[in-house]
C-alpha cells in the first residue's frame, strides 16, 4: 500500500488515513518498517473499509438545501436533543471544517461544519446528538455509546455513513 511519511518533533509514532492514504507520522530519524509491520492487520483492515466506503459513495446523492434551512435545521435539532437529555447549549456557530463534522467546546458551544447541509436530515440530526452527548459524558466510552444508542441503535451503521458521505463532499 502507498503511504506518506511525515517526520515531527513527536514522542510517539503514529498512523492516520487521511482522505483515503496512509500518513506515517514519525519522530526524526525513525524508520516506518517496524510500524508498517506491527499494523500491518490494522492498515489492511482500514484500506478494505474505505475502498468499500468509496465504492458505497455511488450509491448516494448530496441534499441540496439553502444556507438559512440549514441553520433552522441545525437549531431544530439541538433544541430537541438539548430538551431530551435534559443539558444546556451555549451557542452554535457554524464554519467550514477541515477534518470533523462537528465539535463541541468545554463551554458547550457547537460548531458544526457548513457542509453538513449537503448530508440526509437523519445524519444532520445524528451528529448533533452525538455531539451534545458529549456534554454528558466527554469521552467515546461505553457510557457515551450507550447514550448513543438509546436514540440511535444502528449508530454504528450510522458512523459508516458519516465516513461515506465524506468521501463524497
Amino acid at each position: 500500500m502507498p503511504y506518506k511519511i511525515s517526520y515531527r518533533p513527536i514522542k510517539y509514532p503514529r498512523l492516520e488515513f487521511r482522505t483515503g492514504e496512509l500518513l506515517i507520522i514519525l519522530p526524526p530519524g525513525t524508520s516506518p518498517d517496524t510500524l508498517l509491520r506491527k499494523y500491518k492487520h490494522w492498515i489492511g483492515k482500514q484500506s478494505a473499509f474505505i475502498k468499500e466506503c468509496l465504492e458505497a459513495t455511488k450509491d448516494r446523492k448530496l441534499y441540496i438545501r439553502s444556507d438559512e434551512e440549514f441553520r433552522r435545521l441545525v437549531h431544530h435539532f439541538a433544541e430537541d436533543i438539548s430538551r431530551d437529555l435534559a443539558v444546556t447549549l451555549n451557542r452554535i456557530f457554524f464554519r467550514r471544517m477541515r477534518t470533523k463534522w462537528a465539535s463541541l467546546s468545554s463551554a458547550r458551544n457547537l460548531t458544526v461544519n457548513t457542509l453538513m447541509r449537503y448530508l440526509p436530515e437523519h445524519l444532520i440530526e445524528y451528529v448533533a446528538f452525538h455531539e451534545i452527548t458529549h456534554i454528558i459524558e466527554k469521552r467515546h466510552n461505553e457510557r457515551f455509546w450507550n447514550i448513543i444508542s438509546s436514540r440511535f441503535k444502528d449508530y454504528q451503521e450510522m458512523e459508516k455513513e458519516m465516513f461515506i458521505y465524506w468521501f463524497l463532499i
